[in-house]
């Protein structure tokens, strides 16, 4: 079921969202939150991930879109109770967008790379490293869950399309 992306605002977007229960992953509750995500993110038109968080839900999970991974690999979409536990010293200022900034586009510095350690949708332990997009995704999605928003951090906000216009 397509559900309805919270904008800046909205209190949940600024809580420290919750752990996953391990036990609790392979729940109904959790898998119908994770096919619902995906739903959601599928639906929008420049969207590459997604939180809990901004459906509502203040749980440490977000989603992948398989649009920002390379096409030839099979990769990891659903990210747990995500922690980074390895950020690269050099930085980059990258351009970012937000679905619960919709409208918005801004210049944030990141991690060029870093390391991720999560448990799937099916409870088990993984670890990915990342850069480019891919690290950029990870650290604006752990931001996601811990209360922040990209525009707290950009040096520059400007106005774009937005994703349902």
């Amino acid at each position: 079921m397509k559900r309805n992306i919270v904008q800046v605002g909205d209190a949940v977007l600024r809580e420290k969202a919750q752990d996953i229960p391990i036990e609790s992953i392979t729940s109904a509750e959790i898998q119908t939150l994770i096919a619902d995500m995906q739903e959601t993110l599928s639906d929008t038109k420049t969207g590459v991930a997604l939180a809990a968080p901004q459906v509502g839900v203040s749980l440490r999970l977000f989603i992948v879109a398989p649009r920002a991974f390379e096409e030839s690999a099979e990769q990891k979409r659903v990210y747990i109770n995500p922690v980074i536990t390895k950020r690269s010293r050099s930085t980059e200022d990258m351009d970012e967008g937000c679905l619960s900034v919709d409208g918005t586009y801004g210049s944030v510095r990141r991690f060029e790379k870093v390391t991720i350690e999560a448990y799937d949708e099916t409870g088990q332990k993984f670890t990915r490293g990342a850069s480019g997009l891919l690290a950029q995704i990870f650290q604006h999605e752990v931001d996601h869950l811990d209360g922040t928003l990209y525009i707290d951090k950009a040096k520059t906000v400007r106005d774009v399309p937005k994703d349902n216009d």
